[in-house]
């Protein structure tokens, strides 16, 4: 089960409240949702970008992979660029997902009031400690929009030292990503290549210190041969 919105410092109105029944349906339906998210939003044309046509050879390449602990992930079938996601870092610098054009990226959204994000956050961890490199990064961006402090204590307190600290108090970023269909709940994680094109998203947490997490991660950036 998910959290499925940022909290927001204003009232919430009763349409978003009713968004838990939304994303439990997402999840009821695995698949077949995003399937028709798929061909809906954020592409260029009916055949997607054409420059992202390797990620979803990627995708197709590294989707027998997709098991066990990462059995979850939805394979990319139609080429898609992310938005240039923005964000800042834990010097309050100003960030885009473009600063890691080269390196296949797992995006990951979360926040300290999302249950499944917290335990979630120590597997992250264990994934960049095992794969960090010129290769590839997690960016794992945080948007609790209240306490700046709250989430640097949590991550602090549960010693998780090799994840960066990104940030997003307005939250953009979730809107961003739902808007083409890849935020349907709390946590969610989009694994993109050099490229930032969309290789696999995930709505819901990982086992991402796994040897099938690894894997598979692995395989996306390594160049087919």
């Amino acid at each position: 089960m998910t959290n499925d919105m940022p909290e927001s410092p204003s009232p919430v109105p009763s349409a978003m409240r009713r968004i838990p029944l939304v994303v439990a349906a997402v999840l009821i339906g695995g698949a077949i949702g995003f399937a028709g998210i798929y061909g809906m939003r954020g592409l260029k044309g009916p055949g997607g970008d054409p420059a992202c046509r390797a990620a979803v050879d990627t995708a197709h390449r590294i989707a027998p992979l997709a098991h066990g602990e990462v059995a979850a992930l939805t394979m990319a079938a139609t080429p898609l660029r992310l938005p240039d996601l923005a964000f800042d870092d834990a010097d309050g610098k100003p960030r885009k997902l473009s600063d890691w054009r080269g390196k296949t990226v797992l995006v990951n959204l979360w926040a300290t009031w999302c249950v499944p994000c917290r335990k979630e956050m120590p597997a992250l961890e264990g994934l960049q400690s095992r794969l960090e490199g010129p290769k590839f990064e997690v960016v794992a961006i945080n948007i609790d929009t209240r306490d700046p402090d709250k989430p640097k204590a949590f991550l602090r307190n549960a010693k998780l030292t090799r994840l960066g600290y990104f940030n997003d108090p307005n939250a953009k970023v979730f809107q961003d990503l739902k808007a083409i269909g890849r935020a349907l709940g709390m946590p969610t994680s989009v694994l993109v290549d050099g490229q930032g094109c969309e290789i696999a998203t995930i709505a819901g947490p990982a086992e991402w210190d796994s040897d099938d997490a690894v894997k598979l991660v692995t395989a996306a950036m390594t160049p087919p041969g």
